[in-house]
């Protein structure tokens, strides 16, 4: 029976007592049962989310996320139903803010913004990534979830009829992709071993080329990587579909990284052309262009990040592409034309939106030796 007015967490999860508490604490006060399946926890998991009321079923884990986020679907008898990994954690300032969705009548998806932090310090924004994500929906039996891996909610119905989510005010911090969990979970392995498997299945989706090039590329098999993008891309096309943003992001983060910037260069203005307000695509062009000594012109574009931001409509930004790490490198340019007193300028605008921005205080430094001084980032701005 459903209840209304109710919320429901659901969460799968396995050996997580170093994690699983962080992840209760942030929504305990908003939610209003905890439906927690347990997928063979040999350590202290089970006892620590009991210790928060949440009810926990044993599930024999079958080589599907997808399946074991079903199963506890199954058992919520909340309105609404919000999904978290024990790796995450809502805002603490934003968790009331989750219970907005009972204020809306046409919507049936609840989006929040969900911030991947990678490296190996927690909420270093030097390398951290932002989508926007459906973690919130009704408790209807179209809500599903496929895929063995990187597992999706069904929303094909929704959109067909019309129906969006609504924009909530609330942040989600998942540090899953931070080096001591990928190490500890062997995930890299985990999920290309789920991957490789799904892919076996007839007219299995092109999202999974995607995640199997995701994962390589974390792995550092940039040409593997590249390749099965390529694949993804094709796939999506075949189908009648436009490949989402993040194919094109990823393929041109990898022709940066292997240093092929000749045969960057054309692509990436036909991937803006497809996603004109995708500020990573710009950013990887102003990258491009620098490394090809096109400092000029990379100036212009890396102000164009400045102007559109980083909101992220859709698509997955790395934080600071239209902000701290635009600076950095327009501070770049503007050095390698001499023009260092707007070099100097850019650099401090970058820490002061960033303060532990290594390059940028590296750079800064070494401007300030040539002369003899050292520069102050505070009071100074940037035009």
């Amino acid at each position: 029976m459903i209840n209304a007015g109710k919320m429901s967490l659901c969460m799968i999860v396995k050996n997580e007592e170093k994690r699983i508490a962080r992840c209760l604490e942030s929504v305990k006060n908003v939610v209003d049962e905890m439906i927690i399946v347990d997928t063979g926890s040999t350590d202290g998991t089970k006892e620590i989310c009991r210790s928060f009321g949440a009810s926990v079923y044993t599930y024999e884990w079958k080589d599907h996320f997808g399946e074991a986020r079903n199963f506890g679907i199954d058992k919520a008898s909340g309105e609404w139903i919000l999904w978290l990994d024990a790796d995450e954690e809502v805002e603490t300032a934003d968790a009331h803010h989750l219970r907005d969705v009972f204020n809306t009548e046409e919507c049936y998806l609840g989006l929040v913004r969900v911030i991947n932090y990678y490296g190996k310090a927690p909420h270093d924004s030097n390398r951290s990534h932002v989508l926007e994500q459906s973690r919130l929906f009704r408790n209807e039996p179209r809500f599903r979830f496929n895929n063995a891996i990187h597992e999706q909610l069904s929303i094909e119905t929704l959109d067909s009829e019309g129906y969006g989510g609504t924009r909530l005010p609330v942040t989600v911090h998942h540090y899953g992709y931070m080096d001591e969990t990928v190490t500890e979970k062997k995930k890299g392995e985990r999920n290309l071993r789920l991957l490789e498997k799904e892919k076996d299945a007839e007219g299995y989706s092109p999202w999974v080329d995607y995640h199997i090039g995701s994962e390589l590329y974390r792995a550092g098999e940039f040409v593997r990587a590249f390749d099965q993008v390529n694949v993804a891309i094709r796939r999506f096309l075949a189908s009648g579909k436009k490949p989402p943003s993040l194919l094109y992001k990823l393929k041109y983060t990898i022709l940066i990284n292997v240093g092929s910037f000749e045969g960057a260069r054309t692509g990436i203005e036909l991937a803006i052309q497809m996603y004109p307000d995708y500020v990573d695509l710009y950013f990887c062009k102003g990258v491009i262009l620098f490394e090809l000594q096109q400092f000029e012109e990379a100036i212009e574009v890396f102000k164009q990040c400045l102007e559109i931001k980083e909101e992220a409509n859709g698509h997955l930004t790395l934080v600071g592409s239209g902000s701290f790490h635009a600076w950095f490198y327009l501070g770049s340019c503007y050095q390698k034309l001499g023009h260092i007193q707007q070099a100097e300028l850019a650099y401090i605008e970058a820490l002061t939106l960033y303060p532990s921005h290594e390059e940028a205080q590296e750079a800064l430094y070494k401007l300030g030796q040539s002369r003899g001084e050292e520069i102050s980032v505070e009071g100074e701005e940037a035009e």
